[in-house]
């Protein structure tokens, strides 16, 4: 029931491909196709975002040196001809010590919900030779299989990995632990090999080339709150929330504005930069990625505003989830018909 929850609008497509899956197994027996849902589930910084798009094939999630800057629950799609993996990036566990941290932690618990595997991400180049007892407590809540991936082993000696691979694996019982670099892709083929078994027999959620279920609006804003994120120092980066208040698609131009909000004056002029410059900056490396990705001419307007302390407030927080963003939407769609 959890996992209707989390994708009610794929039922239609599922149940379409089961009919006609049922047309060609008349045909003669074949391997059966598995489909499920996996969350990825680590530390801040662990590399998750880099993994959801290297297994994806494309952007989904965007990608910083700094941490804790994924805030909602990304779905990230992998169809192959014997099955679908629908993967949930979620923000990195950490102590929440703000309305925002807080809402973090709740997108977490939520992404949990009705999954069928779940597979804990733990940065080897940083970790000691002992298991990560926060991650282990997640590991041991969850009844079903778990997989432990450890990543940016490019690099690692063997003497430090295999010694961390011990310790994990008299820790917990994983169904596998699998050293990968997401990165450069290394061991990323044996992580998909790993999880298909343990999915279960069931036709895709999604279309085969649907490759997320993000809406285009979302993709648009937090493109702009990366590339402000790679710009920007100290403690600008996490008093950054960015919204698209307009996004208009018409034949050759879309057309999209986005309001990034700061929680002070001080922080408002850093973004903005000497003339501008560095609002320029932003915009021009958002404004080409997101041409690329939209495959589309773009106007992208960028405007900043002060909204002290907006981390504290659990309502100007929850604004930043796209699932209310399009509940907001509707209801504005309602009130103009």
């Amino acid at each position: 029931m959890a996992k209707k929850k989390h994708h009610a609008e794929s039922r239609e497509f599922a149940e379409k491909a089961e009919k006609s899956g049922s047309a060609e197994a008349e045909s003669g027996p074949k391997e059966k196709y598995r489909s499920g849902f996996v969350a990825i589930v680590g530390r801040p910084n662990a590399g998750k975002s880099t993994l959801l798009n290297r297994l994806v094939g494309q952007k989904v999630a965007i990608v910083t040196s700094k941490p804790q800057t994924t805030r909602n629950r990304i779905q990230g799609i992998v169809t192959e001809p014997g099955g679908q993996i629908v993967f949930i990036d979620t923000p990195g566990l950490h102590s929440a010590d703000s309305a925002l941290g807080r809402q973090m932690m709740h997108e977490v618990a939520a992404a949990l919900e009705g999954i069928d595997v779940l597979l804990l991400m733990v940065d080897a180049s940083r970790a000691l030779p002992r298991a990560d007892d926060l991650l282990l407590e997640r590991a041991k809540r969850f009844r079903g299989k778990t997989i432990l991936a450890l990543n940016k082993v490019d690099g690692l000696p063997k003497q430090k990995l295999l010694p961390l691979i011990e310790a994990f694996h008299k820790a917990f019982e994983f169904a596998a632990i699998v050293p990968i670099s997401a990165l450069k892709g290394h061991g990323c083929r044996d992580l998909l090999s790993e999880i298909f078994p343990l999915l279960p027999e069931g036709e895709p959620y999604f279309p085969p080339d649907q490759v997320t279920d993000q809406p285009e609006r979302f993709l648009a804003a937090e493109i702009v709150r990366e590339k402000a994120i790679q710009s920007m120092y100290h403690e600008v980066p996490y008093a950054l929330a960015v919204k698209v208040s307009k996004f208009e698609d018409a034949p050759k131009l879309l057309r999209i504005e986005v309001t990034m909000n700061v929680e002070r004056d001080s922080q408002k002029k850093i973004l903005i930069g000497h003339k501008g410059e560095m609002l320029k900056k932003i915009g021009t490396q958002a404004r080409k990625e997101l041409e690329v990705l939209f495959d589309k001419k773009i106007y992208l307007g960028l405007f900043v505003e002060v909204v002290p302390d907006w981390r504290e407030n659990p309502e100007r927080v929850r604004e930043l989830d796209w699932h209310a963003q399009l509940e907001a939407l509707g209801q504005e769609e309602e009130g103009e018909g």
